[in-house]
């Protein structure tokens, strides 16, 4: 008997130094994470941030112990999340005391069951610096391609508007006050409730080696202006719900980084599209394809009133053009270009001039014709009115002959040649 107990307790011995060992081991060197070497992170929505200085003042300018529930349709699907916020224009800390992500259910509230806390850094709050982003941790949480999210943020100080996305046209609901990040219908007082996304830019998914992104640089046009409010019509989302129907191409997403009013070379709306060109392209996480369509406004707004010292020509404009396609092809990027569509007949005062449009067929010949873009994407073709091809086709007009309607936002995105994302 003496002799098991021995031979027990010299077993229990080794069984537990055994154990001590692989533990040790195992802190020393920890497990790598169960998708390192088969995903990557991969930008599923991105959102251009904007600041007070070259924007139109967002919906609503301050917010105090209340919280938002911000919504945004993902291109391809996933099941481990994380989310970037921003305070890149702000003078002060942004405090977010608590932070949700979940299946929207339309309007203000979310799919029982599907609400996730967000952290940082394991904290369930955070303060995101002035001029700084902050990124979430992952989180798990399937979200299906072409799928709604809402994201729910309590802000608990007064909370100054200053980084946010002017023309989301996508409703953002406000609570009253007091963090309701976990109630599955907000509580909302607001009657007009702001269509701008706020603090926001984008949300990334773990995806397979394969998947990519497709960033679309653009203006007004690709920001989907005058198309219809929690629709996703813009020329984007027709184009991801194409790539989707593909299953060769479902692994490709589509990140709208349009600004209303942006030019290539001039602040107005946002930071022209040179300097914001790294920010909301070349470090968007899994991008492999550029669509570029600028221009327009840079013609445009040389003959506004108060526009006077910013003329330009369409060797400048190609100029802004090249470094474009030269920043993307030094990360071995695929870049396209897009026509400027027409804008003769544009209610904008001085907007439209003979000379601009003489600028407008010079820019589209050059990237027709040069070669230096890696494709073309014709929507000048696609939008222009045949009998009058200085002019959109009155179909495809919303009202202002310059920013298409739902239906000239779908041509564009039916016209986008899907083999062009089939390229290495």
């Amino acid at each position: 008997m003496k002799s098991t107990l021995l031979t027990l307790r010299r077993l229990s011995v080794m069984v537990v130094a055994t154990t001590v060992l692989a533990v040790a081991s195992f802190v020393a060197t920890p497990a790598a994470p169960a998708w390192a070497g088969n995903e990557h992170w991969v930008g599923t929505w991105a959102t251009s941030p904007q600041g007070l200085a070259n924007s139109s003042a967002p919906d609503v300018d301050k917010f105090d112990n209340q919280t938002l529930r911000q919504i945004m349709r993902v291109s391809i699907r996933g099941e481990v999340l994380r989310v970037r916020f921003s305070n890149e224009f702000g003078d002060e800390p942004v405090v977010i005391g608590a932070a949700r992500i979940a299946l929207s259910a339309g309007g203000a509230s979310i799919m029982p069951g599907t609400s996730r806390q967000l952290t940082f850094g394991g904290e369930p709050s955070t303060i995101i610096r002035p001029g700084a982003p902050a990124l979430s941790d992952p989180v798990n949480l399937p979200v299906p391609a072409l799928g709604d999210l809402a994201i729910s943020i309590y802000l608990p100080n007064p909370t100054v508007v200053t980084t946010y996305h002017r023309r989301a046209i996508q409703t953002t609901y406000v609570s009253e006050a007091g963090d309701h990040t976990e109630a599955v219908d907000l509580p909302t007082t607001m009657e007009t409730p702001p269509v701008n996304w706020f603090f926001l830019s984008s949300v990334d998914v773990l995806a397979p080696k394969k998947a990519a992104a497709i960033a679309t640089l653009g203006n007004s046009i690709t920001d989907g202006t005058n198309s219809t409010v929690d629709a996703n019509a813009r020329w984007p989302n027709f184009l991801a719900a194409r790539l989707q129907a593909r299953h060769d191409l479902n692994h490709l997403a589509v990140l709208d980084q349009g600004i209303s009013g942006n030019r290539v070379l001039h602040h107005t709306t946002g930071d022209n599209a040179l300097a914001r060109f790294d920010r909301d392209v070349l470090r968007q996480p899994g991008v492999k394809y550029v669509v570029v369509m600028l221009g327009i406004n840079d013609i445009g707004f040389s003959g506004r009133p108060g526009f006077e010292d910013q003329p330009v020509t369409a060797d400048e404009i190609i100029a802004g053009h090249r470094q474009l396609i030269a920043r993307a092809h030094e990360l071995g990027l695929t870049i396209y270009g897009a026509t400027l569509t027409p804008f003769e007949g544009t209610i904008f005062p001085g907007y439209f001039t003979p000379e601009g449009e003489v600028k407008r067929q010079a820019v589209n010949h050059w990237i027709r014709t040069s070669g230096e873009y890696d494709g073309v994407i014709d929507f000048d073709e696609v939008i222009r009115d045949p009998a009058n091809p200085t002019m959109i086709l009155p179909a495809f007009n919303s009202g202002d002959f310059l920013h298409p309607n739902d239906a000239g936002y779908e041509a564009m995105g039916n016209s986008v040649d899907l083999d062009l994302f089939r390229r290495p």
